[in-house]
């Protein structure tokens, strides 16, 4: 599934992506994404229709690159080992939440109603589900795996994990302190990856190789 979208709109949406990385969704105007993209502002509303549908359409954009580039991932790493695989497959997964996670500050249930965005999202997630599936049905067969969990609930696991740390700053920050933005992602994203992976390797009943 592609996103439907002309090489203007995606021109205007990777400019507002740059600022909203910056500045914060409430911190960048439409008249600032004009500017530095060289549109008028009349521009947004004709193709788009206002600023809230505009980040719609960002989100979209983004989920859909995002699943491209787990496809690329994925088969990247597809000869590798099970544990190798599983452990890669779950630190693209929160890399990407965090690397993003200026979108889940203004990106409400209204935002994600739109069918087109549901599909990507629905898309991504069953490519996910099909990845992990494979490696653990590799690792049982190879015995680094001892447990068979459901798919689908070990990237319930990762997803939940991950955006509760990213969306709970006010709670997580007593645990990673720090006054520095940029620092508190980065530290958080790794405690909570570190977390997610003695979760679910435990979940799977994990074997180390003696070899």
């Amino acid at each position: 599934m592609e996103t439907k979208l002309s090489a203007k709109q995606i021109a205007i949406l990777e400019v507002a992506e740059e600022l909203i990385a910056q500045r914060g969704f409430n911190g960048t105007s439409v008249r600032d994404i004009c500017n530095k993209a060289k549109v008028n502002v009349a521009m947004i509303s004709y193709y788009f229709g206002s600023k809230e549908k505009m980040m719609g359409s960002l989100y979209q954009l983004r989920v859909s690159k995002t699943r491209q580039n787990f496809a690329e991932f994925s088969e990247i790493i597809k000869n590798g080992n099970p544990e190798m695989q599983m452990k890669e497959i779950i630190k693209f997964i929160i890399k990407q939440l965090f690397k993003y996670s200026y979108f889940h500050g203004y990106v409400t249930q209204e935002l994600r109603a739109g069918d087109a965005l549901k599909s990507e999202l629905t898309y991504f997630y069953k490519a996910a589900v099909s990845s992990i599936e494979e490696v653990i049905q590799k690792g049982v067969a190879t015995g680094v795996f001892t447990f068979t969990p459901k798919p689908e609930d070990i990237l319930t696991l990762i997803l939940g994990s991950a955006l509760f740390v990213i969306r709970n700053k006010n709670f997580y920050k007593q645990y990673v302190p720090s006054n520095n933005e940029e620092y508190y992602l980065r530290e958080s994203e790794k405690k909570v990856t570190a977390s997610i992976l003695l979760t679910v390797f435990a979940t799977l009943g994990y074997h180390q190789s003696q070899n």
